[in-house]
């Protein structure tokens, strides 16, 4: 027999696993508690609105440009579609935001005519143009992840606030106060 002392494991080692559980249990409950942000923000925010010529969405309608942007006024692209529930409830919103005087424009994303016709008949018309973004690629280069969304406009063609999803009657104020800011 040997005269060297056992080797003893060190208790701590035992709770080991069940510390390493309880953490990741913490981890997926912070999680839970609190979710990522699924909005994707556009990063040409504080950049020139990307060129691009859609053709008219309705026949006797004009279509949409991005030199129409650039006149000196502020405008709102309000990118949109007849098959969208979220565009439905901010109808109401851009109605009263171009009865204010605000000019929006609308970016239809794939539609059909008829089915934006009956949209327009439905929820109402806010817009001066509408252009027909029928595979989605200035949707695309405005870095919009879904409709609704909505765009401030600088006269000078800069785009200065992103709104993501539907126009809420509380958020009125803020559009509103980002225009004023687009105007200076």
């Amino acid at each position: 027999m040997s005269d060297l002392p056992a080797h003893k494991p060190r208790r701590w080692v035992i709770w080991l696993p069940l510390a390493l559980f309880l953490g990741f249990i913490a981890l997926v409950l912070i999680g839970l508690l609190r979710p990522a942000d699924r909005n994707v923000a556009s990063a040409l925010v504080g950049k020139p609105m990307p060129a691009f010529d859609l053709p008219p969405a309705l026949p006797g309608r004009p279509g949409l440009n991005s030199k129409v942007l650039t006149n000196g006024t502020p405008h709102l692209v309000n990118i949109f579609a007849s098959w969208c529930v979220p565009c439905r409830v901010e109808a109401p919103q851009l109605a009263a935001l171009a009865e204010a005087g605000v000019p929006i424009e609308g970016i239809s994303v794939r539609d059909s005519t008829e089915n934006l016709q009956a949209f327009l008949d439905e929820n109402g018309d806010p817009y001066q143009r509408i252009g027909a973004d029928d595979d989605g690629k200035v949707q695309l280069s405005l870095g919009s992840s879904g409709v609704p969304e909505t765009y401030v406009i600088d006269g000078k063609g800069k785009i200065v606030y992103q709104h993501i999803g539907e126009i809420r009657p509380e958020h009125l104020g803020l559009l509103l106060d980002r225009l004023k800011e687009a105007s200076r």
